[in-house]
């Protein structure tokens, strides 16, 4: 098999990499680029995205990447975050910093818009969890607050199609991206009209959908000329991170869920058409798109980023590494008190600590003082978080679910992996934690042919990559602990 090499764009909440990776004899090697920083910016009360800083950290990764010597690019792909999006002008230009997810302004505002459209009506449509920084409450908070950005766009790009659009001068909008929206119809695969009409804002700022898997665009001359490199064309891969990551669980068959370990968690099976109904409202999953004529089936647990808030305060006296904050939870007791990870209180407090110790509190459990009682706690937490939202996949799930595969970040997490072995009854198959690269680079080499299918890429992905099993212990001990998890989250 020749070799071929790709280059993956791959921006976290907090983070983000640029990955080369070479196919070559059916396997994937993946080489660091860069890793940068990518923070929210505050701006007055508000938060914001430094979208120009982000790609100019992209041009120069392709630049260090152009003037390495190494092979040639045959391609790049972006993926992101879901949810938050741009604004352009009449002449293209950019209409200021894109807001963040976790910024105030659409607080309440979901019960004010199901104000002029019943919440069944929107889920009908839509199919998509209910969470308040949804792109559809984003843009109706902006028409609410007397937008000016808004009231001069003529285009709306969602984050990594922006990106693609700085890059080749193409507005489209990819399908698992524009899918996260709450402003999709997954069945009609057309953008929901009567969800703008009722705000008054018009659907023609919304793009063309396009499939992952197509060319996108190419490098335009002014992106080559300041990077050095030729005129590659720019595919649109799962430019959701989540769709990338999933197109990468190396599974077999389809008697398996997944789970997307990282500042958020997202639990899901993949299905072949969405799952709309009363009962799948009730609960607040999601249906996603994915590649290859998938949908993903799930639900946004917020994750590590409890931990990573935590982390963060503790560095002004010690700047603790993972592995010493869960040597720290190991010597603690056992299931001593749990929070729910989705609780209001976690979105964007001013102190984690305080909150969880505050939720702890008003709870009645006895409330967390040590750094390792508060890390064994959200490590127990997120483990029964994830038994609770996989019984109610297996509710409405059209196969059985008989083992869990773990991808990303947390899937190095050896001990919340076992964790959730205990927690859940079943196999945990853990890696590749890089599965979102992984994911984009191999949807770009499906994209110019040198893969046929999202088994080819899976296929591929279990000949690069070692997993690690982890099965379950101490199954009393759990059932117990999820009898009382669930008193307390009722009250929580």
């Amino acid at each position: 098999m020749e070799s071929h090499t790709f280059i993956a764009f791959d921006l976290g909440a907090t983070s983000g990499r640029a990955i080369a990776g070479i196919l070559s004899d059916e396997k994937i090697v993946m080489e660091e680029v860069s890793r940068f920083a990518n923070n929210m910016v505050s701006v007055g009360e508000h938060l914001h995205w430094n979208i120009l800083g982000i790609y100019d950290i992209l041009k120069n990764s392709l630049k260090t990447y152009a003037l390495s010597g190494k092979p040639a690019l045959e391609s790049i792909g972006i993926d992101t975050w879901g949810v938050d999006f741009g604004l352009l002008a009449g002449d293209g230009s950019l209409l200021g910093a894109p807001y963040a997810y976790r910024d105030p302004h659409t607080n309440g505002v979901m019960e004010e818009y199901f104000k002029l459209l019943p919440r069944e009506k929107v889920y009908e449509l839509t199919g998509i969890q209910f969470m308040q920084f949804n792109s559809l409450f984003q843009l109706f908070a902006m028409k609410r607050n007397g937008s000016s950005l808004l009231e001069a766009a003529k285009d709306l790009l969602f984050l990594p199609d922006l990106l693609n659009y700085l890059f080749t001068g193409v507005k489209k909008a990819e399908f698992t991206i524009a899918s996260t929206s709450q402003m999709l119809n997954p069945k009609t695969m057309t953008w929901a009209k009567e969800l703008f009409d009722v705000f008054d804002v018009p659907v023609s700022l919304m793009q063309p959908l396009s499939l992952p898997g197509v060319i996108t665009g190419y490098l335009t001359d002014s992106v080559r000329k300041e990077t050095g490199t030729d005129k590659i064309p720019v595919v649109a891969v799962g430019a959701h991170d989540t769709a990338s990551a999933i197109a990468a669980v190396p599974a077999e068959g389809e008697n398996w869920a997944y789970l997307s370990s990282g500042t958020w968690s997202l639990m899901g099976i993949e299905t072949k058409k969405p799952l709309i109904d009363k009962e799948t409202e009730k609960m607040n999953f999601t249906n996603e798109g994915g590649i290859g004529g998938t949908f993903r089936f799930l639900k946004n647990i917020t994750g590590m980023w409890l931990l990573e808030q935590c982390r963060k305060e503790w560095a002004s006296e010690k700047d603790y590494a993972y592995g010493e904050l869960v040597n720290m939870a190991k010597t603690e007791k056992p299931f001593v008190c749990f929070v729910d990870p989705d609780a209001p209180d976690f979105m964007n407090p001013e102190s984690m600590i305080i909150a969880i110790k505050n939720y702890c509190q008003r709870s009645k459990q006895p409330v967390p003082s040590s750094t390792g009682q508060i890390v064994r706690c959200i490590f127990e937490s997120l483990a029964l978080k994830y038994r609770y939202t996989l019984e109610q996949l297996q509710r409405v799930s059209p196969h059985p679910i008989e083992k869990l595969h773990v991808i990303g970040g947390g899937a190095k997490n050896d001990y919340l992996c076992q964790m959730t072995a205990n927690a859940i009854k079943m196999p945990v198959i853990a890696g590749p934690a890089e599965g979102t690269a992984i994911g984009n680079l191999l949807v770009q080499a499906m994209a110019l042919g040198y893969l046929k299918s999202l088994s080819d890429i899976r296929q591929i992905v279990r000949n690069s990559i070692d997993t690690r099993n982890f099965y379950p212990q101490n199954a009393g001990e759990w059932e117990q602990a999820y009898s009382k998890y669930k008193t307390v989250i009722a009250v929580g």
